[in-house]
C-alpha cells in the first residue's frame, strides 16, 4: 500500500527527531519516550512507525552513513583539485560529519562485521576509492618522488585513522586528557588543520 503524504512526513519527523537525541545523547542514553517528545508525538504512534530504538537507529545512520559515502565519492573524484587540497577537504569533511553524528564511526564498525552487505548497498565498496581520482593522484606523487615501494593505502589509512579514531576513543580520549565536551571539540577542531600538515610532511618524506 503506497504511504499518504501524511505518513511520510510523520516518519520524517520521526528520523530528524531520532538524529537530534542520537547525536545529543548517543544510543545508550536515548529513550524512544525521549524521541517521540522532541517529535512531538506521542510514543504509541512512534511505535507503530519505527518497531524499536534499535531499529529506528539503524535506519537514521544507515541513511546519515549514505550521505557520508555520497559526500567521501564527490571529493575524490573532483577533477579541478589538487592532492592536497582534496587532503584538505576529506580531513576537514570527516571532521564535520563525525562531529555531527559521532555515534557513526562505532555504526559503521559494527556493521562491517555483522553486515557488510548493508553497508556495499550503501555504495561503501573498493571501487570509491582504488578507482577514484584522489587515488590516482596519490599514486602519481609517490611515483614522483621515487617512493613507488610504499603501497598508498599507508596515507589513505594514516587518513582515516588521524580523522576518525578519535571519535572512537572519545570517552578514553576526554579521560586520559582531562577534557571536557568542549575541550574535546576545540581540539578536533584544530586537527582539521594540523592532519593535512601531518599528512602532507609524510609525502614529503621529511
Amino acid at each position: 500500500m503506497e504511504k499518504k503524504p501524511e505518513d511520510l512526513s510523520t516518519e520524517e519527523k520521526i528520523k530528524e527527531a531520532a538524529r537530534k537525541i542520537f547525536t545529543r545523547k548517543g544510543y545508550s542514553a536515548t529513550r524512544t519516550r525521549d524521541i517521540a517528545e522532541e517529535a512531538g508525538i506521542n510514543l504509541a504512534l512512534l511505535n507503530y512507525y519505527f518497531r524499536s530504538k534499535e531499529k529506528l537507529f539503524d535506519i537514521v545512520m544507515l541513511e546519515n552513513f549514505g550521505q557520508f559515502v555520497s559526500g567521501i565519492r564527490a571529493l575524490f573524484n573532483e577533477k579541478t583539485t589538487t592532492l592536497e587540497q582534496k587532503i584538505e577537504s576529506l580531513v576537514e569533511f570527516y571532521i564535520t560529519q563525525l562531529s555531527a553524528n559521532p555515534d557513526l564511526p562505532l555504526f559503521i564498525l559494527n556493521e562491517i562485521r555483522s553486515d557488510p552487505k548493508k553497508l556495499r548497498s550503501r555504495g561503501f565498496n573498493k571501487d570509491i576509492l582504488l578507482k577514484s581520482h584522489f587515488m590516482q593522484q596519490l599514486t602519481e606523487e609517490l611515483k614522483k618522488r621515487k617512493k613507488t615501494a610504499i603501497n598508498p593505502m599507508h596515507f589513505v589509512m594514516n587518513i582515516f585513522s588521524m580523522t576518525i579514531f578519535p571519535f572512537l576513543a572519545a570517552p578514553l580520549v576526554m579521560e586520559t586528557g582531562n577534557l571536557t565536551d568542549p575541550d574535546f571539540k576545540k581540539i578536533m577542531e584544530e586537527r582539521k588543520k594540523l592532519i593535512p600538515v601531518w599528512i602532507k610532511t609524510m609525502l614529503s618524506g621529511h
